[in-house]
């Protein structure tokens, strides 16, 4: 058996494109139910901005180097961990937190404001953890990882759609909230189906390597929908933002993740099969937290 560091997930360049457009497209249809008021708004709560971003952005690619370093897992995979950790939070957040009965305004604006952050600090978080961990310099150093295009590539799949999309709001309110409700569940689809497709040309690989990413991929979900959780309620939040940074922290925009392993690793085996099977978990684990707290007859404040 091959050594799954050296395992390639197979993707064509053709693939690789529609994978880009679709998740263009996702944000395209995030950004359309996204106004500047959800910005003020943020701005009026420094403190849920200073959170929120605390928790994404420093604690969980933190966290996740703590967690490689103790558990020291094959190298390609550490790799998948960081990747998994720098990304923004993903956007079907904000549908968990309203069944949570969290702060769902709260969610589409960090998610917004989190995109926006992710085109610089998703690159500089997984080079700078990678590079700082010995065994994934040592795969970095292989794959001659150009950090320029790293958010070039960030930036086209989620900045400009992100502004293109406000910007269309703004012009054609009603238009835009008629778009929204199609374009945004038919990309995901599409996205959805992208993905499964190239996963199954693979099966053979996924099921000869998923054991080493099993329990590995839901501790680390774990530990981040706890970090949101419990960082939150240690700042004194409400419940009601508790669940909501929780969430968002414990929800990546795995999606991207896979998008610029198959870009820039080739779809290296352990990344590619982390981050593919995170995509997985955190809709599971976030459906039964969301479902748990909505079940909750307890009042939030």
């Amino acid at each position: 058996m091959q050594e799954l560091d050296n395992v390639r997930i197979n993707f064509d360049s053709g693939g690789l494109w529609v994978l880009n457009i679709a998740l263009a497209v996702v944000m395209f249809g995030v950004a359309l139910g996204i106004t500047p008021n959800d910005f003020k708004q943020l701005f009026k709560q420094p403190k849920l901005v200073v959170v929120g971003v605390l928790c994404q952005f420093v604690l969980l690619p933190l966290a996740t180097f703590l967690l490689v370093v103790l558990l020291n897992p094959k190298p390609s995979i550490a790799l998948g961990m960081f990747m998994v950790a720098a990304c923004p939070g993903g956007n079907i957040s904000n549908f968990m937190t309203h069944l949570a009965k969290g702060n769902t305004a709260l969610s589409v604006s960090l998610t917004a404001f989190a995109t926006f952050l992710a085109v610089f600090m998703t690159p500089f978080n997984f080079h700078f953890y990678s590079e700082l961990y010995q065994p994934t310099s040592d795969i970095l150093k292989t794959v001659e990882l150009n950090s320029s295009e790293l958010v070039k590539l960030v930036t086209l799949i989620l900045g400009i759609p992100l502004v293109l999309g406000m910007l269309f709001r703004y012009k054609f309110e009603n238009l835009a909230l008629k778009l929204s409700k199609i374009l945004k569940p038919l990309s995901i689809f599409v996205f959805a189906a992208i993905v499964i497709v190239a996963f199954s040309q693979n099966i053979d690989v996924f099921n000869a390597y998923i054991h080493h990413v099993l329990l590995i991929g839901i501790g680390h979900n774990i530990l981040a929908l706890a970090l949101g959780f419990f960082i939150a309620r240690m700042l004194g939040l409400s419940l009601k933002n508790q669940k909501t940074l929780a969430i968002e922290t414990g929800i990546q925009n795995s999606g991207l993740g896979l998008l610029l392993i198959f870009s820039f690793f080739n779809g290296l085996g352990g990344m590619a099969i982390l981050a593919a099977f995170w995509g997985i978990w955190h809709i599971i684990s976030g459906l039964l937290l969301a479902f748990y707290w909505s079940a909750q007859k307890t009042a939030v404040v």
